[in-house]
């Protein structure tokens, strides 16, 4: 089955929409899947032309989460001024723009709409090819742009707000799906967490997000152990992911240490940096064990050659440095390179998308003159699904020791 699989993805994808071209291109890249306004203009060999990215994060930080209306709004206001903004910097004309990639999937559909609407009227009133984008995708595949020598196929695990992938990039367009979250990504379950123990409220944390919030208090730490955490999911023998469980453990430790200490409406538990440092380990091994698994997998199959052995580790929550430095404890165990991209090309960026663009302009892959029918998808796979292939191969692991991640 799995043969069957691997080799129907390898056949050459024909869509009428293709536009044929080998030579070197100029792409601007549109970015706006959640609560990010970006743009950025990249060339074929991957030079940042420009780029501008207007964040909302203040806005919905002060909200207590992202809320659609809002976003939707807000890319509204600014995304003219940010797609004008990166062509000056660029110091170049329109006419010398080859096409506009834009991200469409998946996102919030309220911000999505604007991107989409804003890309194609670019392309209708200054006759460009438009290009729809996979946002997962272009995570993935950011990395080959800084690192030339990143080559097909290579094993990648995607952490982000509202995302949490173990794929196998085979090629531009051709993925495998090994695992993915059945409920809680990483930055959604530390956005949440840190706001239940109130971080926000001392100074030095009130303009970070959830996860750099949890990242640094963590550090701060001097026990990860004292609050006790079980691991989820070492029962079940796949690459999925599962922190709901997690989230529910930390909950119950801060209404039990409210009770407790007799902690007051606006104030934080004793041992707040304690709890953060038993919470980003515990999700940090959970993410451990499934990219061993997934390891383990891709050897048994011969999914990737030995001497293309690569983990690369990108999304919004991969700018955790305590996370990447588990990940490469694990890749060194098992002889696997870790690449992660600069973190400013982690979070959700032009850059990314425009990249994207260049990729997919070089394979001749939906590069479109007749984008009509172009729509947002709220959800949208990456890849062929592999998951049952994965829990079938019922993998048994001998965890990799993480040793004392909190040590300088």
């Amino acid at each position: 089955m799995l043969k069957t699989i691997i080799r129907k993805i390898s056949r050459p994808l024909i869509n009428k929409h293709f536009y044929s071209t080998n030579r070197n291109a100029i792409i601007l890249g549109i970015e706006t899947s959640c609560d990010d306004t970006g743009c950025a203009i990249v060339d074929s060999e991957g030079h940042i032309l420009g780029e501008c990215l207007n964040s909302q994060h203040l806005v919905h930080l002060r909200n207590g989460g992202i809320i659609p209306p809002i976003a939707q709004n807000l890319h509204r206001q600014n995304i003219e001024n940010v797609v004008n903004t990166t062509i000056k910097q660029a110091n170049i004309d329109f006419s010398q723009i080859d096409a506009v990639a834009t991200t469409v999937k998946p996102g919030l559909p309220l911000s999505l709409s604007i991107g989409l609407k804003y890309g194609k009227h670019l392309c209708r009133t200054k006759g460009k090819l438009f290009i729809p984008i996979h946002h997962m995708e272009s995570h993935a595949l950011t990395c080959r742009m800084h690192d030339n020598s990143i080559e097909f196929p290579f094993l990648v695990l995607l952490i982000s707000g509202g995302h949490c992938l173990l794929v196998v990039a085979q090629d531009v367009d051709k993925f495998l799906l090994l695992g993915e979250s059945i409920d809680d990504a990483p930055g959604e379950a530390f956005d949440k967490m840190a706001r239940r123990m109130k971080l926000m409220n001392l100074p030095e944390f009130a303009t970070l997000s959830g996860g750099q919030a949890i990242e640094l208090a963590a550090s701060k730490g001097t026990d990860a152990e004292q609050f006790k955490f079980s691991v989820p999911l070492l029962q079940y023998k796949n690459c999925n992911f599962s922190l709901a469980g997690i989230k529910n453990q930390v909950w119950r430790h801060i209404v039990q240490q409210e009770k407790l200490h007799n902690v007051e409406a606006d104030a934080l538990i004793p041992d707040v940096f304690n709890l953060c440092a038993g919470f980003q380990l515990t999700v940090t091994r959970h993410l451990c064990h499934r990219v061993q698994r997934a390891i383990e997998f891709v050897k048994l199959h011969n999914l990737i050659p030995e001497e293309k052995q690569t983990l690369v580790v990108s999304g919004g929550a991969a700018c955790n440095n305590f996370i990447n430095k588990a990940l490469q404890v694990v890749c060194n165990e098992i002889g696997y390179r870790l690449v992660r991209p600069p973190p400013k090309l982690c979070t959700d960026n032009g850059v990314m998308i425009a990249w994207n663009g260049i990729e997919r302009w070089r394979k001749n892959l939906g590069v479109m003159k007749d984008f009509d029918s172009v729509d947002i998808e709220k959800r949208s796979p990456l890849g062929i699904n592999m998951i049952k292939e994965v829990t079938d191969a019922h993998i048994s692991c001998k965890w990799i020791k993480l040793g004392n991640l909190y040590e300088t």
